[in-house]
């Protein structure tokens, strides 16, 4: 891992969610963490050591430059860019799905990895890892269509970026998680018993995945451990999606079939 002294990690859209674990786990790593976010941080967030909060609505393209010169001015160049941003406007949710997730993501690389005036750290381990969706490859019915655009795209980004940017040291990698259990979710989840033994019974890892688990996995690719990895999406979801429909639906209609390799024990074991 690279000295965190001299690491500068900037992260797009952690005041919140899954975000807000990502801020939270570089800055206990020592990075010197820069977070833009719609939403102003909560009292206990804006006091963490190392962290600065840049309030900033990615739909203003206009505004980004400015930010960015700011953030480096204060803290230098980058070493870290993650981007976990979306649309949560109540106007157009096409346009504003493509203004915010797409738009703003390939302004603020192509500002930050100018080849003339790069903004990445010269020397280094430079990585930019964005947060996608099993959205990107599946439908996910409770979302728009918009929303599946804007996380198929954003798939399709990291992709083009670790070819256009490796020539510069600069790695691109995605995480494509399914459902969070965030902060914001968690007593939904643990009082809507039934669901959440449901979610226990169909994810063979037993578990939902949380944002820490997505923290994780950023800290991984953000470190010299995964300083070979380039242009790779890393599914996250506790292996639910390696299941075949066919044999999901046999195994919710008939959940007590001896033959299922995830019988029902296994939830009750861990309810106890």
């Amino acid at each position: 891992m690279k000295d965190a002294k001299k690491t500068h990690s900037l992260v797009i859209g952690g005041t919140k969610g899954t975000g807000r674990a990502v801020v939270r786990a570089l800055a206990k790593e020592g990075h010197v963490v820069s977070v833009i976010g719609r939403s102003a941080p909560s009292p206990s967030e804006a006091g963490l050591p190392n962290v600065s909060f840049w309030a900033l609505d990615l739909a203003q393209h206009d505004k980004i430059a400015g930010i960015l010169d700011d953030i480096i001015k204060k803290s230098g160049k980058i070493n870290n860019l993650v981007f976990l941003q979306r649309y949560r406007g109540e106007g157009d949710g096409w346009k504003g799905e493509i203004d915010v997730s797409l738009t703003a993501t390939k302004i603020i690389i192509d500002y930050l990895a100018d080849k003339v005036a790069n903004k990445f750290a010269e020397k280094g381990n430079n990585s930019i890892v964005i947060i996608s969706s099993i959205a990107s490859r599946f439908i996910v019915e409770e979302q728009p269509l918009s929303y599946h655009l804007g996380k198929a795209a954003l798939s399709q980004m990291v992709n083009y970026y670790a070819v256009r940017l490796g020539y510069q040291g600069i790695r691109v990698n995605g995480v494509s998680p399914g459902t969070i259990l965030k902060e914001e979710s968690k007593d939904f989840y643990l009082n809507n018993k039934k669901l959440y033994s449901l979610y226990q019974e169909i994810i063979p890892l037993g578990r939902m995945i949380t944002s820490e688990d997505v923290a994780d996995v950023v800290g991984f690719l953000c470190s010299s451990k995964a300083a070979a990895v380039t242009g790779q999406i890393i599914t996250l979801d506790g292996g639910v999606s390696l299941r075949g429909q066919e044999s999901l639906a046999r195994k919710l209609t008939d959940p007590t079939n001896p033959t299922n390799p995830n019988s029902l024990k296994r939830t009750a074991k861990a309810k106890n």
